[in-house]
C-alpha cells in the first residue's frame, strides 16, 4: 500500500477558536435531501408514486424544508416539481427546495418548474476548489467567482418574475472543504452581495464537505472561519452538507454546529453518494438523548425503517444507532446484569432515565423491551434471569440464577444458536420443576401436635414407598423421611417462594437449595396451588438433581 501518494489535510490557523468550550443546545434547521442527494444515488432511482409517497412521509415526519431534486437535470425531475405544486401536496408550512448549477438555461427551466410554489428554496451552487479549478474548469479563482455572482444575479431577477416573496436563496462553494478558505469567504460575500438579503429575507450559504477530507474538527475550524468573516452574518443562515467519505459525517455535523452553523441538510440513515450523507436520523436522536427537543417525529421507528427500506431498496445496517434490530439488545452477560439493575433502578425514579447501556428509553421510539436482552453462548445469569422474570414472572434466587445460567449458556454454546424465552423456561421446567426422578411424589399429608408428623408417599425408580418423619415444619419433617428413606444427608441452604400469577387462584412457584454433606448446592423448583405442595416439590426436584449429578 503505497500510502506515500497521500498528503495529510493542512489545519487551519485558527487563534482563539472558540467552538471547543460550546455545548448543542437545540436542534438545527433540518432539511432533508433524501429526494434529490439521496435518490440520485440509487441504483434504481425512486419513481414518481415512490417519490411523493417518500415526500408526504417526510412532512409526517416534521421536516420543514424538503429538498425535491434538480427540475432542469430530467423530465422525471421537473414532472415531481410539478406534481407536488399543482396537486397542492406541499403544506403551507413546508419549503421545497430545489438545486441548479449557475449556468443560464437551467436556473431559467428550474424557475419554470417552481411557477405557482408557494415557498420555495433555489439552491445555486458551482465547484470552488483547488483540485476542481484546476483538473475540471481550467479556470482562475475571479473566473469562478463571477461564474458564481452570475448565476445570483440570474436567481435574483428570474425569483423577481415568478415572486420574489416566493423564494429564499441558498448558495454553495461545492468542495468547500477543498476550497482556500479566504477565497471561499471571497466568493460567498461576493454572491451575498448579489442577492442582497434582509433581516426578513435572509440567505443561505452552505458550506458542504463535498468530500470529507479531515478530522472533523478542521471541519469545525473552517466553518468557524467562516461565520466570523463572512458579510452581513445577522442576515446569513449558515447551512451544512457533510458527506462521509471518512465515516464522521455525523460528527463533522454536530462540531459544525458548535462552530455557529444553524441549520443542517442531510438523509434520512445517511443514503447518498459514494459512502452518504449526514445521517439526520442520527444527528436528531443523538440530541434527544441530551434532552434537547429534535423537532422531528421518530416515535415509530420501526415505521421509517419499513417506509425508507421499500422506498430505496436499500438495507439499515442491524447496528445502525437508535434504529438497528439489534442496537437494543444485549448477549453479553455483564451487560445484561446491568440493564437488569438498571431498570430494577428505575422503578423508584419519576421521569429520568438512566439505564447502563441503554442511552434512550426504547419505548421512545416505539420498541418494546422484550428483545432488550437476548440469549446466547455470550449471556450471563442476570440475562437469563431478566428473560424469566420479564415473560414468565419467575423470580429466581441469586444463586440458582448463577447455577442455570452456566446451564443455558452451555447448551447455547453446545447447539451454537440463540436460545428464545419459550426455549429457556422449557429449560429451566426440564431441570428444576418437572424432575420426578429418582424420587417422585405421589401423596403426603401433616399433622401437627407440638411438632409436625408428615407422612408420603413416593415413588423410588417406580418403587412405591411409604415414609414419616417429625419435624418442626412441614419442610424439616419431609426431609428427614426422604433422607432416612434414600440414606443421603442434606440441609436446606435456601427457600423462597412467591405467586406466579395474579389473582386468588394464582399459582405459587417455590424455590428450594439444599447442600450435601461437602457442601455443594442442588436447586429444585416446584408449582401448585398450595404452597405446601409447591414446596414439598421443590425438595423432591432439589433432591432429584442432588442424586443425578453427584
Amino acid at each position: 500500500m503505497n500510502y506515500r501518494k497521500y498528503k495529510a489535510f493542512k489545519p487551519v490557523n485558527l487563534v482563539e477558536r472558540k467552538w471547543p468550550n460550546k455545548i448543542i443546545e437545540k436542534a438545527p434547521i433540518w432539511c432533508s435531501v433524501d429526494l434529490r442527494d439521496g435518490n440520485q444515488a440509487l441504483e434504481t432511482p425512486m419513481n414518481l408514486e415512490q417519490k411523493v409517497n417518500f415526500f408526504k412521509f417526510l412532512v409526517k415526519m416534521g421536516f420543514k424544508e424538503i429538498e425535491i431534486g434538480f427540475p432542469a437535470a430530467s423530465e422525471t425531475e421537473f414532472a415531481f416539481a410539478r406534481k407536488l405544486i399543482e396537486d397542492h401536496i406541499i403544506p403551507d408550512d413546508v419549503t421545497v427546495q430545489v438545486l441548479t448549477q449557475a449556468r443560464e438555461h437551467i436556473i431559467r427551466k428550474t424557475f419554470e418548474a417552481l411557477e405557482g410554489v408557494n415557498k420555495a428554496v433555489v439552491h445555486l451552487y458551482n465547484s470552488t476548489s483547488t483540485l476542481q479549478r484546476k483538473v475540471v474548469f481550467g479556470k482562475s479563482k475571479e473566473e469562478i467567482k463571477a461564474l458564481a455572482v452570475e448565476g445570483a444575479k440570474l436567481v435574483k431577477n428570474c425569483a423577481e418574475e415568478y415572486g420574489s416573496h416566493r423564494f429564499i436563496f441558498e448558495y454553495s462553494p461545492e468542495s468547500f472543504t477543498g476550497t482556500e478558505l479566504d477565497y471561499a469567504v471571497d466568493v460567498c460575500n461576493a454572491v451575498i452581495d448579489a442577492f442582497k438579503p434582509t433581516k426578513d429575507h435572509k440567505v443561505i450559504i452552505n458550506l458542504p464537505s463535498t468530500v470529507e477530507m479531515s478530522t472533523p474538527n478542521v471541519y469545525a475550524d473552517q466553518i468557524e472561519y467562516m461565520c466570523t468573516h463572512i458579510n452581513q452574518r445577522e442576515n446569513v443562515i449558515i447551512s451544512l452538507h457533510t458527506h462521509n467519505d471518512r465515516g464522521t459525517g455525523v460528527a463533522a455535523s454536530e462540531l459544525g454546529l458548535l462552530a455557529g452553523a444553524d441549520r443542517i441538510e442531510g438523509t434520512l440513515f445517511g443514503n447518498g453518494e459514494r459512502t452518504g450523507n449526514a445521517d439526520i436520523l442520527n444527528l436528531a436522536l443523538n440530541m434527544y438523548s441530551q434532552g434537547i427537543d429534535p423537532g422531528l417525529d421518530f416515535s415509530d421507528i420501526e415505521r421509517i425503517v419499513e417506509v425508507y427500506e421499500r422506498s430505496t431498496m436499500l438495507n439499515v445496517h442491524p447496528r445502525h444507532p437508535y434504529a438497528g434490530k439489534l442496537v437494543y439488545t444485549a448477549f453479553s452477560g455483564s451487560h445484561q446484569d446491568a440493564i437488569k439493575k438498571g431498570f430494577s433502578a428505575l422503578k423508584n425514579k419519576a421521569e429520568e432515565w438512566e439505564v447502563p447501556y441503554l442511552p434512550i428509553d426504547p419505548k421512545d421510539l416505539g420498541r418494546d423491551y422484550e428483545a432488550i436482552i437476548r440469549i446466547n453462548s455470550q449471556s450471563g445469569k442476570g440475562g437469563v434471569s431478566y428473560i424469566l422474570e420479564e415473560n414468565f414472572g419467575l423470580k429466581i434466587p441469586k444463586n440458582m440464577q448463577q447455577s442455570f445460567g452456566n446451564i443455558v449458556t452451555d447448551i447455547s454454546d453446545k447447539e451454537e444458536k440463540e436460545l428464545l424465552p419459550s426455549d429457556i423456561f422449557k429449560l429451566f421446567e426440564d431441570e428444576y420443576i418437572n424432575v420426578s426422578s429418582p424420587v417422585d411424589l405421589i401423596s403426603y399429608s401433616e399433622k401437627t401436635n407440638g411438632e409436625s408428623i408428615v407422612k408420603a408417599v413416593i415413588a423410588i425408580n417406580k418403587d412405591i414407598k411409604e415414609i414419616d418423619g417429625k419435624g418442626n415444619g412441614l419442610i424439616d419433617g419431609f426431609c428427614k423421611a426422604v433422607m432416612e428413606e434414600i440414606g443421603i444427608a442434606f440441609e436446606i441452604s435456601h427457600y423462597s417462594q412467591h405467586a406466579m400469577e395474579e389473582g386468588s387462584k394464582s399459582r405459587a412457584i417455590t424455590y428450594v437449595g439444599i447442600k450435601n454433606a461437602e457442601g455443594k448446592e442442588y436447586f429444585g423448583a416446584g408449582t401448585s396451588e398450595s404452597i405446601s405442595r409447591s414446596s414439598i416439590k421443590a425438595v423432591v426436584s432439589a433432591v432429584n438433581n442432588m442424586h443425578i449429578k453427584q
